[in-house]
């Protein structure tokens, strides 16, 4: 089980806790009222990779332990920094409603044949008692073997606690057909010599006259 050792926030503000390597961050939930607390930042992002936003984490050092689960990080629109986390409070006994990412494992028969595997979902909504929470949800590719095959919400394993919300028609990958593109060639337009005059495009293909240019005469000499 993951936990983070949080505190009550003071008088200081946000800025001069981020300066002293503080996240400052808030908790809330259905029985719990908001509450603003400060993490150590290096810490917190330990935990964050680690648990994303699927995985049970207990704050601890603010009053009673709190089950809770990382409801939103927010950075810096430039630098990337971490900036405030907001944790959501788990009720105890209760089931929880969260969008769980899916991972795509093995490899499909279909790709060795030269089609392509189109993925178009890439997580799912479930309700899950909070101890069967998973990180991510496993889909085997392995299935897809011919053209038109496809694997659909209803058709991923869930744990036995969790309802598929998610409508259970939802693609999530299919096989589609490869089709190479053929490259229209424009012919160069044809060169026709008339005399020592050159001729092209449409003019070559009509025929068409050209001009001749004549010499003057010479002045007779006197």
């Amino acid at each position: 089980m993951l936990t983070l050792e949080v505190k009550e926030r003071g008088e200081e503000s946000a800025e001069e806790l981020r300066k002293q390597g503080i996240l400052p961050a808030v908790y809330y939930g259905p029985k719990d009222t908001s509450m603003a607390i400060s993490i150590d930042a290096r810490k917190f992002e330990r935990v964050w990779k680690e648990a994303g936003e699927t995985t049970i984490i207990t704050l601890t050092g603010a009053g009673e332990d709190k089950d809770t689960l990382i409801h939103d990080a927010q950075l810096h629109p430039v630098t990337g920094k971490l900036l405030h986390a907001d944790f959501y409070v788990l009720e105890k006994g209760k089931k929880v409603t969260i969008n769980v990412p899916i991972e795509f494992t093995g490899a499909a028969p279909a790709e060795k044949l030269g089609h392509i595997v189109v993925k178009t979902l890439h997580e799912v909504e479930i309700e899950v008692a909070p101890q069967e929470l998973p990180h991510n949800l496993p889909v085997d590719l392995s299935v897809l073997s011919n053209v038109g095959d496809h694997i659909s919400a209803a058709q991923i394993p869930l744990p036995p606690s969790a309802t598929l919300i998610t409508s259970a028609e939802e693609i999530v990958a299919s096989v589609k057909e490869f089709k190479e593109e053929k490259e229209e060639i424009t012919p160069a337009p044809e060169t026709v010599i008339i005399g020592e005059e050159k001729v092209e495009g449409e003019a070559a293909a009509e025929g068409a006259p050209v001009a001749e240019t004549t010499k003057p005469d010479k002045p007779e000499k006197k």
